[in-house]
């Protein structure tokens, strides 16, 4: 194990976890939500550091990254835990530990490994994805800082629950973040145990420290798909930002909702339609291989800029960050 980064004594052998906006209180021999975090005599430790679950080259679309070194593979490497309890993630097995299901393989590394192996495989970028990379901040964080200095960039595929200390700390290594924005204050409260305005106070946060912000929204029916709902989430992301993209992605039973019924296409697509009428510059979606909606448009002429099949690009016609008809800058990070 590995002395965490992020807490505080609180006497007694009982410490305060620092790390995401739970601040879980522990107790000597106990773990936090994301059980991965223990408390070791009064002394906070990790357990997920170095101790991969997952890894391996990913096209960077799959994360989705749509305006991130489109077209590019990004290396994609996971640790168990999550400090989220969704009873929808396709990567339960890895992510809800210690579960009913926790019998996976780990394989021990280090930040360095890592790093040549994504130089091996010829991707541009490190993924920390899958789980939740917040819960192996300081593997991933030691990572992130040895990719820079060898031109690999970093990106997190996040549910947006860091504190605002751990997001500044790492913000010089990490270049783009896929933050889930899941659905309003009794969404979160319900299915997540978490609350909806730190998410949204982060993804301020990361705009303001230069990060690339991506978001995505699962539609789950009867739970975040209504129009109000819809209309609501496409208005907090164009406060924050209108060049934001925003993949809608249609939800299919897993996990403990294996029992409920998948999203239709035709409601991710109105989805789409609210984000765009809403004034949104660029809005996906997703789960849909082959639909329209998973191409880059401009935002000004509407000229079909990047065509999509699944995670594949069939054609690019952005010209050095602009739009290869009109000239009109597109928002992102292209090279």
């Amino acid at each position: 194990m590995k002395e965490a980064m992020f807490w505080k004594s609180l006497g007694k052998n009982d410490l305060q976890c620092r790390l995401c906006n739970h601040f879980c209180k522990i107790k000597d021999g106990q773990m936090g939500i994301c059980g991965v975090r223990v408390n070791r005599g009064g002394k906070l430790y990790s357990e997920a550091y170095g101790k991969l679950v997952a890894e391996g080259a990913d096209p960077i679309e799959k994360k989705p990254f749509f305006h991130f070194l489109p077209g590019s593979l990004s290396y994609s490497v996971a640790s168990a835990g999550c400090n989220f309890s969704c009873p929808f993630c396709q990567n339960y097995r890895i992510s809800q530990f210690p579960g009913e299901e926790a019998d996976f393989p780990v394989r021990e590394t280090t930040p360095s490994s890592v790093v040549d192996a994504a130089l091996s495989a010829g991707c541009l970028s490190l993924s920390y994805t899958y789980t939740e990379p917040t819960v192996f901040f300081e593997f991933a964080l030691d990572t992130s800082r040895i990719a820079s200095e060898k031109g690999l960039r970093n990106n997190f595929v996040t549910n947006g629950y860091a504190a605002g200390e751990a997001i500044r700390l790492i913000a010089p290594s990490l270049d783009a973040a896929n933050v889930d924005l899941k659905g309003d204050e009794e969404f979160y409260r319900n299915l997540c145990g978490a609350r909806q305005k730190p998410v949204i106070d982060n993804i301020r946060l990361m705009q303001e420290l230069g990060i690339w912000v991506e978001i995505t929204t699962l539609l789950i029916p009867e739970y975040n798909d209504s129009t109000p709902q819809l209309r609501k989430i496409a208005g907090l992301i164009k406060d924050i930002d209108p060049a934001i993209p925003w993949h809608v992605s249609r939800f299919f039973p897993v996990y403990k909702m294996s029992g409920h019924y998948p999203a239709s296409v035709g409601k991710v697509s109105e989805a789409r339609q609210i984000g765009l009428d809403a004034g949104l510059k660029y809005v996906y979606t997703g789960n849909i291989p082959g639909d329209a909606g998973e191409n880059t448009y401009c935002y000004s002429c509407n000229a079909l800029l990047i065509e999509r099949s699944g995670y594949r690009i069939s054609e690019n016609n952005m010209k050095e960050g602009r739009c290869g008809k009109c000239g009109a800058p597109i928002d992102g990070v292209f090279s």
